[in-house]
């Protein structure tokens, strides 16, 4: 019975896992051996720089996903704030991988442009290449949507681009690694199409190791921004301003809340915890003034996006100590 509880909860929590990734992660991988095959039979810088890419964009997703899977286990008792920061954890090792592919793929980029060779195969090249554009353009519009949805901000059609720029930061790790790596896979895959009609068409085949290198030179921005990002998810960040004012309307919905008087929301992952003491109407019993910080703690984790409350609750001290800060975008 026992085991049979844990294989229902295994599979529970794989299909909580990052479905971003895990579709990345199925794409690119097939993506990474038609380039693979494509580049050892035509020679083509280009297309050995995209096929190290996609080859890292694989092993980072299907790791990456494995970590969005263990970023969903329940708190324990050993663990009481949860394991939302392992996948930050798991998106740093992701970021090594991204690195040495790029050193790699910077380092043949330069061999390249000391000893330019004509590549072959020029058809064989524009399909594959195509194909991986359909692909990493297909993956990359979906992570645009998951961090629309993650984001909870209301956009449709070509309004999902912008509104993905500007909220990448609110998704959760996976989504934002899949999105950069995806749109720098995108960006590979047309710089190469570039390269290598340029290189067949005409005779500057030094075109081929430039391609080459600033493909590398994408892999480390990318290896850099997502880095950053997890280092600081793992230090510890501010929830941002659109998510504090949304709480700060959840706990104003009670009309006994006159004021906060201060309040710490820590992000996790894609979750967060929030930390608060409230202002209540004066002259409320002890009995009634707790119903109302438990019915407010109650409204505040109906939210799926956040999993941990602790309230405090004073007597209104007549001083208004809540700002409200402008979001700079709407949320649901």
């Amino acid at each position: 019975m026992q085991e049979g509880d844990s294989q229902n909860s295994f599979w529970k929590l794989l299909k909580k896992g990052n479905t971003s990734s895990a579709s990345a992660a199925i794409g690119n991988a097939g993506i990474a051996i038609i380039k693979g095959v494509a580049a050892g039979l035509t020679g083509s810088g280009a297309m050995f720089a995209s096929t190290m890419h996609s080859v890292a964009d694989t092993i980072n997703q299907a790791f990456v996903f494995a970590g969005s899977v263990l970023a969903e286990k329940k708190p324990t008792p050993r663990f009481p704030s949860g394991f939302g920061r392992v996948i930050n954890l798991f998106c740093m090792v992701a970021v090594i991988v991204v690195t040495v592919m790029a050193y790699e793929t910077i380092r043949e980029g330069f061999h390249f442009l000391s000893h330019p060779s004509e590549s072959h195969g020029f058809w064989l090249n524009l399909v594959v290449l195509f194909v991986s554009i359909a692909v990493d353009g297909y993956v990359l519009i979906k992570a645009m949507k998951e961090i629309v949805h993650e984001a909870r901000v209301e956009a449709k059609g070509l309004k999902i681009a912008k509104a993905a720029f500007r909220n990448v930061g609110r998704a959760a790790p996976p989504t934002r690694l899949v999105f950069y790596e995806d749109l720098v896979g995108t960006t590979g895959a047309f710089l190469a199409l570039i390269a290598v009609v340029v290189t067949s068409l005409t005779s500057f085949t030094l075109l081929d190791g430039i391609s080459t290198i600033l493909i590398g030179l994408l892999m480390v921005g990318v290896a850099f921004r997502v880095g950053y990002d997890n280092m600081v998810g793992l230090i510890g960040v501010a929830a941002p301003p659109e998510v504090e004012e949304k709480v700060a309307r959840i706990i104003f919905s009670n009309r006994y809340v006159t004021d906060i008087y201060q309040m710490r929301i820590l992000q996790e992952g894609r979750y967060y915890h929030v930390e608060g003491l409230i202002e209540l109407t004066p002259g409320l019993s002890l009995a009634d003034a707790d119903d109302i910080k438990f019915k407010v703690r109650s409204s505040l984790l109906d939210d799926a996006d956040i999993t941990d409350v602790t309230l405090g609750i004073i007597e209104d001290n007549g001083v208004t100590n809540w700002k409200p800060v402008k979001p700079t975008a709407e949320i649901k």
